[in-house]
């Protein structure tokens, strides 16, 4: 097979920061390479951001703030319309480029573009719709004004795994509330946020709303704009050990704080379950993005009574899966995104093994350029594996059998994360017991797919707090202010009276 596919414009695009509407290189001139993970060869340079330079950025956020905020909502929404006619335009240009610097197959690039997109057109339309509320007080000597405004400065830190829909996710709804962003995308993957900042410029984002920090330096860029009081809200997606330090951080200057962390999602079929459907939602959930995703199912079980069926089926499935380059005809499955993730995989498959696995399909590294690792099913895993407690973020799926709906509830439960679960049952009552009993903040019922742009995306327990995409996802965004507008009754009329 050959790769069809040359590195799509990235002689093109800028590779330096973009500061006040202006891209620069980084203070004393500082680069890191950015690899093609089916290669492990470099395909491009990017300005290394320092503090100096994230410090540089924040001060245009701020001085655009004002403005910014001013501005009609009318604008905001057409700036984000404009951002997502454009961006399905170039579906091919940014499918081809988050495949070269992330990895995943053209497909699922498409996909994601696609999905990125769905988050601009949404918060295009929730843009014009930002209310308040106004009531009379309860003893109608005033009345009682709500308004909602813009956070401010936001800081939003975005993970490799889905370059164009995490940054999508959080700056549509920041651009919607008229907040101005300083960007900081994964150092594996900031060609395609790049891109998307050329794009939201060309459909008109104001000079020094977002403001681009590509950078080696993640957690000195990060600390420093979190001690500057004009930092107002941070968002982030990442693991939940970042998380937590990102949050004691943020409890200095009293930040905003949305987080979307770590996952460690059951997927649970029971006896009654459709198992053609099943497996479908199992080759999603657990292979989308070649499994590097917070909302993979990372434990799957299985009632004892279909789990061999299940596990036959599911092996049959995987075993069949070709690996490639992601712009290969015919290839299924992409590389993961470096050698640190690639050789932690194979570390914990081995480990599972030797504690006493059974091993079906898959589990040794191919010999191939790049960063690949082969679908892989492990049965028997022991009681307090490392496979069950830990993100596997790659192509593995490890099964475990349960006996009754409590067993299963109580093994998807024991876990510190609570981000999605997976359920599939042909029952409704149960499907609505066991849905309300799960401990996560999204459930797939009978389907191996949660996002949507249209709903609240986010999770509970270590997995994070606030939530992005529906309704409730310009709300992170925005802050309240209550108006106490002084009106008593005039001389001449009565005082109401409590007629009680």
């Amino acid at each position: 097979m050959t790769d069809r596919t040359p590195p799509h414009g990235v002689d093109a695009l800028p590779q330096e920061l973009l500061i006040g509407g202006g891209w620069r290189p980084a203070t004393g001139g500082a680069t890191f390479p950015v690899e093609n993970p089916a290669t492990g060869e470099p395909v491009a340079r990017v300005a290394d951001a320092g503090t100096a330079d994230a410090l540089d950025a924040l001060g245009a956020a701020a001085g655009a703030q004002s403005q910014w905020a001013a501005t009609s909502p009318g604008q905001r929404s057409r700036i984000l319309r404009r951002t997502h006619d454009l961006l399905l335009e170039r579906r091919e240009d940014f499918a081809g480029l988050i495949t070269l610097e992330m990895g995943k197959s053209l497909a699922e690039a498409r996909a994601e573009v696609d999905y990125a997109a769905g988050y601009l057109r949404w918060f295009a339309e929730e843009a014009v719709r930002i209310d308040g509320t106004w009531k009379v007080s309860e003893d109608a000597t005033a009345r009682v004004l709500v308004m909602r405004q813009p956070v401010g400065p936001c800081l939003l830190i975005t993970p490799w795994n889905a370059p164009l829909a995490m940054p999508a996710r959080k700056i549509a709804p920041a651009v919607a509330a008229g907040c101005t962003m300083v960007l900081k995308p994964a150092p594996q993957t900031p060609l395609t946020s790049i891109a998307l900042a050329t794009v939201l410029a060309e459909a008109g984002l104001p000079a020094g709303v977002l403001n681009l920090l590509p950078t080696t330096g993640a957690a000195a860029v990060s600390e420093a704009l979190m001690k500057d009081p004009r930092l107002r809200k941070v968002s982030f997606t990442g693991s939940t050990a970042v998380g937590r330090l990102l949050l004691a951080q943020a409890s200095a200057n009293v930040l905003r704080t949305s987080m979307e962390l770590g996952g460690n999602a059951p997927f649970i079929v029971c006896a009654d379950a459709d198992l053609e459907a099943a497996v479908d939602g199992a080759m999603t959930a657990k292979l989308r993005n070649i499994g590097e995703a917070c909302i993979a199912a990372n434990r799957f079980l299985v009632h004892a009574d279909v789990a061999q069926e299940f596990t036959e089926r599911l092996v049959d499935r995987m075993s069949g899966l070709t690996l490639g380059s992601g712009t290969e005809t015919g290839a299924d499955l992409g590389p993961l995104i470096d050698r640190t993730q690639r050789d932690r995989v194979a570390q914990l498959v081995e480990e599972t093994i030797a504690d006493g696995a059974r091993l079906h399909t898959g589990g040794s590294t191919p010999d191939l350029p790049g960063y690949f690792y082969p679908p892989t099913v492990l049965t028997d895993i022991p009681a307090g594996a490392r496979i069950s407690r830990e993100e596997i973020f790659g192509p593995v799926a490890a099964i475990r059998t349960f006996s009754s709906d409590d067993e299963a509830l109580a093994l998807a439960n024991a876990t510190e994360f609570g981000l999605v679960a997976y359920l599939y049952t042909r029952d409704l009552g149960r499907a609505l017991r066991m849905s309300e009993r799960i401990e996560s903040g999204m459930v797939g019922l009978n389907r191996g797919y949660v996002s949507d742009p249209g709903a609240p995306f986010g999770g509970i327990k270590h997995s994070g707090a606030g939530r992005e995409g529906g309704n409730s996802g310009i709300e992170e965004y925005l802050e309240q202010k209550y108006i106490a507008i002084d009106t008593p009754a005039d001389a001449g009329t009565p005082a109401p009276q409590d007629r009680s």
